[in-house]
C-alpha cells in the first residue's frame, strides 16, 4: 500500500512538471483572463525552470522514474525556450555602439554616483527615466562633458557622444492620465556607422491589487501607443531604450515586441534591485540595428539596476 501511495504522489508531481512544460511552450496562445494572471506568470516565466530541481528531489525521494523523465523533458523545453541552440556556431560578434538604459528613481539622492556607474562601460548612448526638475541639472553636470548631445522630454532623457537630430516628444500617455505626463521621446543618433532612430520610453507601473488582480491597463495602453509609433516609423535602424514595466514574454508588451526585439540569451534581470527577478528595463532594436551582449551594472541607489548592451549598426 505504501509503495502504491508513493507511485501516486510521484505521478502527481510528474503531471505538475508536464503542465509547467506545456505552459512554457504555449503560454502566448492561452486566452487572457480577468485580472491578467497570464501577464503576471509571463513576467517571471524563466523561474518556472525551478520545477526541474524540485521535481528531481521528489523523484529521488519517491524513486519515480516517470517524474525524473518529466523533469528532464522540462529541462530540455526550458533550454529550448530561453537559450540559443547548443549547436549554433559560436562566432565572435563585433558591435558599433554601447548603450546604457536606466530608471534612476525620482528618489535617488546621488546623481553623481549614478553617472559614475553608468559611464563605467564607456557607453555611446545613455537613456534615463524618472528625471526630476531638481535632479536634471546634476545629471547634466555629470554627463554633458562626455556626452555633450542631449535631449529631454518630461521625465525621460537621452545623452549621446554623437550628434542628435529630429528630437521629438512621443505621445504614449494613457487617456485617463492627466496632461503633462511626458515619458516618451524620439531622436536620431548620428553614429559614425549611420543614423539610429532611438526611442526612450517609460511605461506606467503595474500593481497587484485585491480588486483588479494584476493591474496592467495603463501599461498596456501605453505599450499600444508606443507600438503604433514604431509601426509608423520607416527608419532603417531603430532602438528602443526604456523601463517598459514588463518582460519580453509579457503579452501586454506585444504591440512593442512585434516591432523590435532584444537579446534573449542574456537574462540581465534588472528589478527589483534587492533580488533581481525580471528584466523590465530593455534595449530593443530592429532593422539594421541588432542587440547583443546584454548585462546589468552595479546598484546605483535606484530600485532598478542599469542595463547595458552592445548594438551593431
Amino acid at each position: 500500500m505504501e509503495a502504491t501511495e508513493k507511485k501516486k504522489r510521484g505521478l502527481l508531481t510528474a503531471i505538475v512538471v508536464a503542465v509547467v512544460g506545456g505552459l512554457l511552450l504555449v503560454h502566448q496562445w492561452l486566452p487572457g483572463l480577468p485580472g491578467h494572471p497570464m501577464s503576471l506568470v509571463e513576467t517571471f516565466l524563466p523561474w518556472l525552470g525551478l520545477a526541474v530541481p524540485l521535481g528531481l528531489i521528489v523523484a529521488a525521494v519517491r524513486r519515480s522514474a516517470v517524474t525524473a523523465l518529466a523533469c528532464l523533458t522540462l529541462a530540455a523545453v526550458w533550454v529550448g525556450v530561453f537559450r540559443e541552440p547548443l549547436w549554433s556556431p559560436d562566432t565572435p560578434r563585433t558591435y558599433d555602439l554601447t548603450v546604457v538604459q536606466h530608471n534612476v528613481s525620482d528618489e535617488n539622492t546621488s546623481p553623481s554616483r549614478v553617472a559614475r556607474i553608468l559611464l563605467g562601460p564607456d557607453p555611446d548612448v545613455i537613456a534615463l527615466q524618472e528625471l526630476t526638475p531638481s535632479s536634471l541639472p546634476a545629471y547634466r553636470i555629470a554627463l554633458d562633458p562626455t556626452h555633450p548631445y542631449r535631449a529631454t522630454v518630461g521625465t525621460v532623457g537621452l545623452w549621446s557622444k554623437h550628434p542628435l537630430a529630429d528630437i521629438a516628444r512621443v505621445d504614449i500617455k494613457p487617456a485617463e492620465v492627466d496632461a503633462g505626463w511626458d515619458r516618451g521621446l524620439r531622436a536620431v543618433v548620428r553614429s559614425p556607422r549611420g543614423d539610429v532612430t532611438t526611442y526612450v520610453a517609460h511605461l506606467p507601473s503595474v500593481r497587484v491589487r485585491a480588486t483588479q488582480g494584476y493591474a496592467t491597463g495603463w501599461r498596456d495602453e501605453s505599450a499600444a501607443r508606443l507600438g503604433r509609433a514604431l509601426a509608423a516609423d520607416r527608419s532603417t535602424a531603430v532602438l528602443v531604450l526604456g523601463d517598459l514595466n514588463g518582460t519580453v514574454d509579457d503579452r501586454g508588451l506585444a504591440p512593442v515586441l512585434s516591432q523590435v526585439r532584444g537579446d534573449r540569451d542574456d537574462f540581465a534581470f534588472s528589478w527589483p534591485v534587492t533580488l533581481p527577478l525580471a528584466r523590465i528595463d530593455h534595449v530593443l532594436a530592429r532593422g539594421e540595428a541588432e542587440v547583443g551582449d546584454t548585462w546589468t551594472l552595479p546598484d546605483t541607489g535606484s530600485d532598478h539596476l542599469p542595463v547595458a548592451a552592445r548594438v551593431r549598426r
